[in-house]
């Protein structure tokens, strides 16, 4: 009875939290479905396979968040992890429970590569953008894209064909670069690849906008590759810190594993008492 009783209050608690978290998303775009790209940093294989693993773990909280989750491209590395990944989570509020995980992730561990056993600092990227309702008007002239296809790199099954119907979108303007692999035709694949890009479009709008309002503060984090925003450290201790809100926990095999919703709720928190201030 302790064990069900304690399996309850435990529910109960999340369920709380999840009511909470909804009730600080009033963001334009926070119940929309979230794109999220990775990309490992520098350091070559040990970073590649910590962006893998990052996407296990994103995908791994969709799951237990009864979110969809599918992959629209995926860049395998060529001895281990990945060079890239692009997918999307669909659900009401997925945007704006992931739109706190934008930011540099960093890892320290053994390195599961080295002969010499040493401790090794990799990290990966993860940018998030909110998929845009076709209503939201954002200008793409067909003469600024160029459009490429390949075939599909993926690491197999039945959405990797042998066909050239990857696609591969660059937008001249801007340099932004979109690809998308895993849909079973090339114009199912041309048409997400311009939903990628609409999306990264919109936000850098956005990010030019802030820019204009306001001076960026010291204390204040830029959403790219040079702000790191959680450490998860496997050796010589196991923790996983968050660096905007201080939230940590001993249990990196959990967090790694998909239970961040803490770190959103302590990250949601923080940032609605900043926006107050």
């Amino acid at each position: 009875m302790l064990d069900e009783l304690s399996s309850e209050v435990q529910k109960l608690e999340q369920e709380t939290q999840h009511t909470e978290i909804r009730m600080l998303l009033s963001g334009e775009h926070d119940r929309s479905n979230a794109i999220v790209t990775i990309h490992p940093g520098a350091g070559g294989v040990e970073s590649q396979d910590w962006a893998e693993m990052l996407v296990r773990m994103y995908l791994k909280w969709s799951e237990r968040s009864d979110f969809s989750a599918r992959i629209l491209d995926y860049q395998p590395g060529e001895e281990a992890g990945i060079k890239s990944a692009t997918f999307i989570v669909e659900g009401d509020f997925a945007y704006g429970y992931l739109s706190s995980e934008s930011g540099v992730h960093r890892l320290v561990r053994i390195s599961p590569f080295g002969a010499m056993g040493k401790r090794q600092t990799s990290f990966a990227s993860v940018f998030v953008y909110p998929q845009l309702d076709e209503k939201i008007d954002i200008q793409i002239d067909e003469k600024d894209l160029r459009i490429d296809t390949y075939r599909s790199s993926g690491a197999g099954g039945q959405h990797v064909n042998v066909t050239d119907s990857a696609v591969r979108i660059t937008h001249i303007p801007t340099g932004i670069v979109v690809s998308c692999q895993n849909e079973r035709s090339q114009i199912r694949n041309r048409e997400m690849a311009r939903t990628v890009l609409r999306a990264r479009l919109y936000e850098l709008e956005l990010e030019k906008k802030r820019q204009e309002l306001q001076a960026v503060e010291d204390s204040k984090m830029d959403i790219g590759f040079g702000s790191q925003i959680r450490s998860y450290v496997l050796h010589p201790y196991r923790m996983v810190k968050d660096h905007r809100t201080k939230h940590e926990t001993s249990n990196a095999d959990r967090v790694l594993d998909g239970d961040i919703e803490e770190f959103i709720y302590k990250y949601m928190v923080y940032r609605g008492v900043r926006n107050k201030s």
